[in-house]
């Protein structure tokens, strides 16, 4: 008689059972933040998970929720081109630039401003981690890239498999043959703070803030990191697309959150003809930034219709259908606790504010540099002071203001200081000068950040030599000038503390491979005030060899670009020091030598001068290798010298003052034309 109990199910259909209920418990907990069972209980779905597929070799575990927890670390990243650009947008910090993208909108449109045709906009929060394009195919997660340079990303594919909120299948049945999905990697804002507490127990170095923590976990070439660490991904846009059709802005959300793709919640986003209503988002994202549980630094605002976003099309590498508005830097309140003068290399006194910690911008700020008297006088800033703080650009902190009804009663005026902190010396101010400077050569302080200096990574590239083990070579008189460093040596090294046998042959190794560098790099290197690092390219292809620069004049220093009076005299007073003049043969004689730059001095940018400003789509020091590897020269500020400002996203001043002098101005596309 046949049994009426259920067919029994295949292993087959059990695993893919399994899998879709360990996805639909991830995306509850990595995605929506709503998780239904407890961490128990997900760990035992997940150990059948794991014996089924253990007991069943021949399972399909190319989607399976098991395959995110890393494997072998690879050799190197692959570069992939992208199917279609990954573009970058034009932005401003201003409302008004909002109103004019809707002008030049509808102008380009041919629409009129009482045309009864309304151009709709979608505008969502401007995300502050990294970007990354995932490929799906027929459903399946085959890779992932970094936007690169916008048209060549690397493959990171080992490391995006391991964010949980990241589906490995979309969840659909019919899944379109070819599905690019844009959008951004980024780690909360209270998940940085745990994985930062528990860096700080493990004494491990802690991130600077959660958009490097993201950025940095995606280019570990080990995915065991990547699996270890809480980033997110937010969906917002798309490449190429075959065997699905998206209309709008809106619908693409829509669609992504229908295939299981993470997306910003719909409270986040508005869509609206009006360009009022735009504005009045862009004021309520900016109250409500604080608040949100990630970090953002504006809206972005895009013409919801795709067919419109194609008869707009694009201008250089930024789509004219979308903008970017920032927010300006975020602001804290805090207390000055104390003033201190710092010493830097040329002997300049630089006061520093003290302050209670404070967190701005997922960043906790401790310092604040007051640059000089003249500045501390224009903000009327005291010790004791409540002040309101940000970092510039987002990066560098600094006092806005003082809140004068918080002032303490008995505070006073601060003056810097008129003798080096360090060595007591009277300190000395030129007219020209903004600061007061130690004139003692021999300061302990002087010489620490001048060495410093002497061994960055720009100048002679000591490495394995920090500031740490810097500040000891002086204090315990080991190193009094630059040429002492080659004097080291194993035995007095191992006297110090903390310095075994292999950091010091780590010190020792590094010192002597600094010995072959370039004219450029050693020039650099000496810390000759108002010789920067382009300067010293400049000096060095003008003189080619070290013995020409030494016995150079002040009228053929002015024939170097960007060397007038002031700089010629502020070099033949450093040259013609006896004490310089002695240290730089010493420096000779311990066994320092000059390769030959990589640049070329020919090529088809030879003759022409550059400057680059903004964020270009490939980083500063690729842009200006690339500009002297086909011959051209860099320039350190715009002048009428100047050739073409290379032009980049947020270029600042400098564009304002070629277009005084007449400066051609070009973009990364355009530069790269020029060598064709």
């Amino acid at each position: 008689m046949p049994s009426k109990s259920a067919p029994k199910k295949s292993i087959y259909e059990r695993y893919e059972q399994l899998k879709n209920l360990i996805r639909h418990h991830d995306d509850l907990y990595h995605v929506k933040d709503k998780p239904k069972i407890s961490d128990y209980e997900y760990d035992q779905l997940f150990a059948d998970l794991l014996k089924m597929e253990a007991d069943n070799s021949n399972l399909d575990r190319s989607d399976s929720p098991s395959q995110r927890v890393g494997g072998a670390p690879i050799d190197q990243f692959q570069k992939v081109p992208h199917r279609m650009p990954m573009l970058s947008l034009s932005n401003s910090y201003s409302t008004e630039d909002l109103v004019d993208f809707d002008e030049r909108v509808k102008k380009f449109l041919r629409l009129e401003k009482d045309s009864e045709e309304k151009i709709e906009y979608f505008a969502e929060l401007k995300l502050d981690g990294l970007s990354l394009e995932l490929i799906y195919e027929n459903g399946l997660l085959i890779r992932g890239l970094t936007r690169g340079d916008g048209l060549i990303g690397e493959d990171v594919t080992h490391n995006v498999r391991t964010i949980k909120s990241i589906p490995l299948k979309l969840k659909t049945d019919t899944p379109p043959a070819l599905l690019e999905v844009r959008g951004e990697v980024l780690i909360f804002k209270k998940d940085f703070l745990e994985m930062n507490r528990k860096n700080e127990d493990l004494g491990i170095a802690l991130f600077a803030n959660a958009r490097n923590a993201a950025a940095g976990t995606i280019r570990q070439l080990d995915p065991k990191v990547a699996s270890t660490r809480p980033l997110k991904f937010i969906a917002y846009g798309t490449g190429e697309t075959q065997g699905i059709i998206f209309s709008s802005q809106q619908d693409i959300t829509r669609k992504f959150a229908s295939l299981g793709l993470p997306v910003l919640p719909e409270s986040f986003v508005t869509c609206t003809s009006r360009i009022e209503d735009i504005l009045e988002y862009y004021a309520e994202i900016e109250k409500k930034r604080p608040r949100l549980e990630f970090d953002i630094d504006g809206i972005v605002v895009k013409v919801n219709s795709l067919t419109k976003q194609e008869d707009l099309g694009l201008v250089a590498r930024s789509p004219r259908w979308a903008t970017a508005a920032k927010f300006k830097p975020e602001q804290m309140e805090t207390v000055i606790e104390d003033i201190q003068v710092q010493v830097g290399r040329t002997g300049a006194l630089t006061p520093v504010a003290i302050m209670a910690p404070v967190k701005v911008g997922g960043v906790t700020i401790t310092h604040a540099t007051l640059h000089n008297q003249d500045e501390i006088n224009r903000k009327d800033v005291r010790i004791g002071d409540t002040v309101f703080v940000q970092r510039a650009g987002d990066v560098i902190p600094e006092v806005v203001s003082v809140v004068l009804a918080k002032r303490p009663k008995n505070s006073k005026p601060y003056v810097v200081t008129d003798s080096c902190p360090a060595c007591g010396t009277t300190a000395v101010k030129e007219p020209e000068d903004a600061v007061s400077r130690c004139p003692n050569p021999y300061c302990d302080a002087v010489l620490k950040e001048s060495i410093k200096h002497f061994v960055s990574r720009r100048a002679m590239g000591v490495e394995k030599v920090g500031d740490k083990i810097i500040e000891t070579f002086v204090e315990k008189k080991l190193v009094a000038t630059f040429s002492d460093l080659y004097k080291l040596n194993k035995k007095s090294l191992l006297e110090l503390e903390r310095q075994g046998e292999k950091s010091v042959e780590n010190i020792l190794s590094n010192i002597e491979a600094s010995k072959k560098t370039t004219l450029s790099r050693f020039i650099y290197a000496l810390g000759i005030r108002f010789v920067g690092e382009q300067t010293a390219k400049l000096i060095a292809d003008h003189y080619g060899t070290i013995e020409a620069f030494l016995k150079t004049t002040p009228e053929e220093l002015e024939k170097v670009p960007e060397i007038g009076p002031k700089v010629s005299a502020a070099i033949i007073q450093y040259l013609q020091d006896k004490r310089w003049q002695t240290e730089i043969q010493k420096l000779l004689d311990a066994g320092i030598t000059f390769e030959k730059p990589k640049r070329s001095a020919e090529g088809p940018l030879a003759g022409f001068s550059f400057l680059v400003t903004g964020t270009l789509p490939v980083k500063r020091d690729e842009a200006q290798n690339f500009i002297e590897e086909h011959g051209g020269k860099l320039l350190s500020s715009v002048s009428s010298k100047l050739s073409y400002l290379v032009v980049g996203d947020d270029p600042g001043s400098k564009v304002d003052k070629a277009q005084s002098l007449g400066v051609k101005m070009i973009s990364w596309d355009e530069l790269k034309k020029l060598i064709k």
